[in-house]
């Protein structure tokens, strides 16, 4: 079970990664961040970028270095890591690495309700969404293949991310091709009720089943 952070916030994780090379002001975080593509790899709200820096200072994670100024631009505060944002950042990355969390994908929630379309239109949604799944492969392969001199271990998350959408493309193939030649079990009685309207009998007994009792 995760535990409760003082900040629970991924982008403190992001941050805290990045200021243990060396002490930087927030801008050169975003920066160095953007740079790295840690936008894709967790849910970032840049906006929020100040506030955590704070909150990590607050508990003492980050300290003040001192500050720098560039030409006429406005001065800038430098944070460093502290011994104690050093051990929250080894021991967030042992649990995220260690501990597993079920997450919930957009796409499964969709999945959950897919009986509200017709067939022939779920499968031409699942047709345009597998095109832009491999569309979006054969680009990172090719973003892969364009940084090769960086250490491998360095890309890992990306490579945990082809991964899985490989897995589910070759998941909604293995769908389609059973709706298409219709070995889907209960398709029929799926394309029935959108073409009458009316829920199948053994169907409506399963929900009823459900459904709270007075």
């Amino acid at each position: 079970m995760a535990k409760r952070r003082k900040v629970g916030n991924l982008l403190g994780l992001a941050v805290l990664s990045t200021v243990s090379a060396k002490p930087m002001h927030p801008y050169e975080m975003a920066c160095l961040m953007r740079a790295r593509g840690k936008d894709r790899d967790m849910p970032i709200k840049w906006g929020s970028l100040y506030t955590v820096v704070g909150n990590l200072e607050k508990h003492g994670f980050l300290a003040v270095e001192g500050s720098s100024r560039q030409g006429a631009r406005p001065e800038r505060t430098v944070y460093r890591i502290t011994d104690a944002g050093r051990e929250e950042l080894a021991d967030w990355v042992r649990e995220l690495v260690g501990v597993p969390e079920r997450e919930r994908p957009r796409f499964e929630a969709g999945l959950s309700v897919l009986s509200v379309l017709g067939p022939d239109e779920a499968e031409r949604l699942l047709r345009a969404r597998l095109a832009a799944t491999e569309r979006e492969i054969a680009e990172d392969l090719a973003g892969l293949e364009a940084v090769s001199e960086v250490p491998r271990l360095f890309l890992l998350e990306a490579e945990y991310d082809l991964a899985m959408r490989r897995a589910e493309a070759e998941w909604v193939r293995g769908l389609l091709a059973e709706i298409e030649q219709g070995t889907l079990p209960d398709l029929g009685t799926w394309r029935a009720f959108h073409e009458t309207g009316e829920l199948p009998p053994e169907i409506a007994e399963l929900a009823e089943r459900g459904a709270p009792k007075d």
